[in-house]
């Protein structure tokens, strides 16, 4: 039978099975008699049609209605059980060495703390404060050494130590994405502070005191924080050490096992602070074996989940160990770019493309982009200097206001703004220019395509940069009603058969204006994902009062104050080397976002540009009826 006469015939139960997937409405036995009937026609296209595209179409039908047959299995709670009993000790049995490691660094450092506590016995009180110190010694001299765990209502205390404690884990998890760099100074931070605060006891004669004290919920909360160290180190070092892998995939496996590590966390973090505004609180009315039974009892349940269990899982489930490396190692991502899209198909092509071209990206970005942006920042903190002596309020919008020129404090933020245009227009093209080799369609260099597309990019980014710029930033939140309209140029300015860069230009703006609401929404997107990823890093809640510490610490304020410690042993005003570690930073975050964004309003144009223009279905007419490699050829 010919291929049209097959088709013909079986298409009007292929198409109703389409109508009934599309509907949500599935029967599971009308799903079973439809798939019964177009296996076998698949079975027969892959005998008399191995070459043609009906083959893969019905392949498609069969998983479909296996996946439709198979979603009405409910499995919950054996789901649940599994993930918990086999799915995460055998993770964290995967990451078994970053925790020891993690351990030993740990240890490590509380040595660290308690010699050079026994060797400057006021070392304590550069760790931990006078204030502190002063307040325990009051403490002592009153017979109740541990009163700070008795001075506020045992809920709010219990909210509080939680979220800190949530904080502090959480942050040494995600300080291990900057090459592991971060974690370690949270650990060393920590890990100092516990040393030094345990040989200040030992020092006073309170050891045992303190020990029985203060472990009651350390052993959970300490524990959290080095397996969060673990968690952080195996994050990290996918990104460090990709192996057989490419660096991506390495980062998407580690940072699923770190995540997987830090999930399992949390229980032991609310009990940690139910443990130390309940029964800390209180330490002084249990008897001492209480106290070592909470200790061993608290040590052992830590030691059998995150030691001797996932040996035993491990060795049960031997095959299970590099499954999911495999599984990892065998993804390959295609992208297509003419198609339409719903927001989240746009959205979840976007990180894909983004992570496939993470590494070749920023290998040329910080070639090309990055000395560029040193340059202006050094130039700016030249002309003026204050800048870098205030401590602001809201530090992330003033340090980046400053970098780009929005303080408008003469000439040379002209030549800042100018300076940002370009660096950002050569961020985008060399987005674009990596899109279109992994397509297959880019034959020329990037200098090439820079000389193509360069200047359209340029005045395609103009308008939003000027308007950015020329704004306060507490009016950008009213802007972004006028950011839709002003976005697709720029992927026009590339992506677009127009001859001159005005007419891409002015098709970029004519789709932004069919697609308002669509890119609106994105925005509002991109605000709240930009908000949870980049908060624990450096963004909205870093606020700073003058000369104090901020509302919420994140991962740049503890870089910035460590490095200003170890500055004002060099210079009168530190502040200026912590301010100038900030510009550093805000600018690599801002390289790192334009890509993703360049990418999230590509897709979004391809999407408007195939409704408007059916490009691939015009293709696909050029085409049908040839005879390609993967074509039947036709027999009479």
């Amino acid at each position: 039978m010919k291929e049209t006469s097959f088709i013909e015939q079986n298409k009007a139960k292929w198409a109703a099975f389409e109508k009934l997937y599309a509907s949500g409405e599935e029967d599971p036995e009308q799903l079973a008699d439809l798939y019964m009937d177009i296996t076998n026609d698949l079975s027969y296209a892959q005998t008399f049609y191995k070459r043609r595209t009906v083959r893969v179409y019905l392949n498609q039908l069969s998983q479909k209605i296996f996946s439709g047959v198979q979603k009405h299995k409910r499995e919950p709670l054996r789901r649940i059980f599994d993930v918990l009993l086999v799915s995460l000790p055998m993770e964290i049995y995967r990451s078994r060495k970053n925790l020891l490691f993690a351990l030993i660094c740990f240890l490590l450092y509380t040595a660290i703390g308690v010699f050079s506590t026994q060797a400057d016995h006021s070392f304590p009180r550069m760790i931990l404060g006078d204030g502190y110190v002063d307040m325990t010694l009051e403490n002592i001299k009153q017979g109740n050494p541990l009163a700070v765990y008795e001075t506020n209502d045992q809920m709010s205390m219990f909210l509080m130590i939680t979220t800190n404690n949530l904080k502090v884990s959480f942050l040494t998890f995600f300080a291990g994405f900057f090459l592991t760099i971060g974690t370690h100074m949270l650990m060393f931070s920590n890990g100092v502070m516990l040393g030094s605060f345990q040989y200040f006891f030992h020092l006073k004669g309170l050891l045992l005191t303190s020990f029985l004290g203060i472990w009651i919920h350390g052993a959970f909360e300490i524990s959290s924080i080095v397996i969060a160290g673990g968690a952080g180190i195996t994050a990290g070092n996918g990104l460090l050490f990709p192996g057989s892998y490419t660096r991506m995939q390495s980062l998407r496996l580690s940072s699923k096992r770190g995540a997987k590590l830090m999930l399992s966390l949390v229980p032991f973090i609310f009990l940690a602070g139910f443990l130390e505004s309940f029964v800390t609180h209180n330490y002084q009315l249990l008897p001492d074996w209480s106290k070592w039974a909470l200790i061993l009892f608290s040590f052992t349940v830590i030691l059998f989940l995150y030691v001797i269990y996932p040996q035993l899982v491990a060795r049960k489930y031997p095959e299970l160990i590099e499954q999911e490396a495999l599984e990892e190692k065998g993804k390959k991502e295609k992208v297509e770019l003419f198609r339409i899209r719903s927001i989240g198909e746009i959205w979840t092509v976007s990180v894909q493309t983004y992570l496939q071209l993470f590494g070749k990206l920023m290998t040329r970005v910080f070639q090309l982009v990055f000395p560029i942006c040193l340059i202006l920042m050094l130039i700016k903190d030249f002309f003026h200097p204050e800048f870098l002596k205030t401590t602001y309020w809201f530090d992330w919008t003033s340090q980046i206001n400053i970098l780009t020129g929005g303080t408008w404090a003469g000439w040379i933020d002209i030549l800042m703004a100018c300076g940002w245009l370009i660096a950002l227009t050569l961020t985008v093209c060399l987005t674009y220019w990596l899109v279109q080799e992994i397509i297959g369609e880019s034959k020329v260099n990037v200098w090439s395509f820079l000389r193509k597309h360069g200047r359209a990019v340029l005045m395609g980014l103009g308008l939003p940069v000027i308007l950015m710029l020329a704004l306060p930033w507490e009016w950008h939140v009213f802007s972004i009603f006028i950011f839709p309209l002003l976005l697709l140029p720029i992927p026009a300015a590339v992506f677009n058969n127009e001859s001159t860069a005005g007419k891409r230009l002015k098709r970029g703006f004519r789709y932004s204006a069919s697609s308002y609401g669509r890119l609106f929404l994105l925005i509002l997107l991109l605000s709240g994902f930009l908000f949870l990823v980049l908060q624990p890093v450096a963004f909205v809640f870093s606020i700073h009062e003058t000369n104090e510490a901020p509302i919420m610490r994140d991962l740049l304020d503890v870089l910035a104050d460590f490095i200003a410690r170890i500055a004002q042993w060099f210079t009168d005003e530190p502040v200026v080397v912590s301010n100038m570690i900030r510009q550093l930073v805000y600018s690599v975050i801002l390289l790192m976002v334009v890509p993703f964004i360049s990418l999230l309003f590509l897709f979004t144009f391809l999407s408007e540009t195939e409704k408007q223009e059916a490009i691939s279905l015009k293709s696909a007419f050029k085409t049908f009826g040839r005879s390609v490699k993967n074509a039947e050829e036709i027999q009479e």
